[in-house]
């Protein structure tokens, strides 16, 4: 057969379709397999197809109707792994025990088993935030149903009542909404690999719609910042991590993920470039962000910073040698105790909730209130679209509506 329409490579990585004829079956054909080649090594994957060396070599332009379906089946089973083989190497990290995972979460028959080696996946490629909302995703449908769900089991009215239990363990909408867009997710590579047919995706309009969580009202003002800036206990702890707070609010209101891995080989003519460590493998075009370096984020350096050189962190957070686990839980080791440290200065000057989240959502708001356009407030906070900016600021609007509704009685 003429089977170049069966073939991909991609970074060394090559995938076909062969007719093993290394042993007969018992029926004298031989298994149509997809074969997948790195590195000189094969690895064999079965399309549960087989046919004898003379409509093999016809199969690419016979046109009998058992030729033809057996042709449509292969290529079903050729482009699910080519995509999955696709989607490794785009993010520079395939492995066969990857590809197996993957192919294996693809072709799963219960949701749950779908989940749980999606979150596999995820953990085994280091992006342990994500493992963790699987995990707690497959953990919240385990408590809602005992059943081994299948996927036509997840209906809208199924999607309505997981949301209310959720709701009533005191989870909020914000958390809703990221299990929901994980369940989606599922659901999308699931459609996408015909597991499931369009009838059976619970999802979009006219179906199950995720409410996104609205924004808090977190933003502090300029007065209370300068409040928390000038704030002195006596102890170097409290103010070396006031000092990490106003760095992130100052430089764009960074995560703590992306705090602890700036390196001084960032700066670059007195901006700080780096890459949201949330959106690094998600896009295929990496933007940076760009934030100047003030006077104040220079003083927060020189006072807490690691001696300058190109390659070393400015921060003594991590040593560079972090397993991505380890690194996971040092960076929320640092955001839990910048966040006890913000709450006890927040109570001393009153001003109420504060956590590394504020300084995010108060970047954001302080900018909206000066008059900064909403494009460069989305750029700034590595944003994909401006409707997530829109939600950060949702307070903020609340805030001015209540501003002019006072107005209209101040007579």
């Amino acid at each position: 057969m003429n089977n170049s329409m069966y073939y991909y490579s991609r970074d060394g990585v090559t995938v076909t379709v062969i007719l093993d004829a290394r042993r007969a079956l018992a029926n004298g054909n031989y298994p149509i397999k997809i074969r997948v080649t790195n590195r000189r090594q094969h690895v064999y994957y079965p399309t549960g197809k087989n046919l004898s060396k003379e409509d093999w070599n016809r199969l690419g332009t016979s046109r009998l109707r058992t030729l033809l379906s057996i042709r449509r089946d292969v290529e079903i089973s050729f482009n699910l792994i080519r995509e999955a083989v696709e989607e490794l190497t785009d993010r520079g990290s395939f492995s066969f025990g990857l590809l197996d995972a993957r192919i294996k979460g693809c072709g799963t028959k219960t949701i749950l088993e779908a989940i749980a080696s999606r979150e596999k996946e995820q953990r085994t490629t280091g992006h342990i935030s994500t493992a963790d909302i699987f995990r707690a995703l497959l953990r919240a449908m385990r408590e809602f149903s005992t059943r081994n769900l299948q996927y036509q089991d997840i209906s809208p009215s199924w999607l309505m009542r997981f949301e209310d239990f959720m709701h009533a363990q005191g989870k909020s909408q914000t958390t809703i909404a990221i299990y929901m867009r994980a369940l989606r997710g599922i659901f999308n590579r699931a459609k996408a690999d015909g597991i499931i047919k369009e009838m059976h995706y619970p999802f979009g309009q006219g179906r199950y719609a995720i409410q996104e969580g609205s924004g808090r009202k977190m933003a502090l003002s300029i007065k209370q910042i300068g409040a928390i800036a000038k704030y002195d206990d006596g102890k170097d702890s409290t103010l070396r991590y006031r000092d990490y707070w106003l760095f992130l609010y100052l430089c764009n209101g960074l995560n703590v993920a992306d705090f602890v891995q700036l390196r001084y080989r960032d700066i670059q003519n007195g901006e700080l470039s780096y890459v949201r460590q949330k959106t690094r493998h998600r896009t295929k075009s990496v933007r940076p962000i760009r934030a100047i370096v003030v006077p104040l984020m220079q003083e927060i350096i020189r006072k807490w910073g690691n001696p300058p050189s190109p390659n070393t962190y400015i921060f003594p957070v991590l040593s560079g040698k972090e397993t991505a686990v380890q690194l996971k839980t040092k960076t929320k080791t640092l955001t839990r105790i910048i966040n006890r440290r913000m709450q006890k200065i927040a109570d001393a000057l009153g001003i109420g909730h504060v956590s590394t989240y504020t300084a995010r959502h108060t970047f954001a708001t302080v900018l909206k209130r000066a008059g900064a356009n909403i494009a460069y407030i989305s750029e700034s906070l590595g944003h994909s679209d401006i409707k997530t900016t829109e939600n950060y600021l949702a307070s903020f609007e609340r805030e001015e509506r209540e501003k002019n509704a006072a107005l209209l009685t101040r007579f």
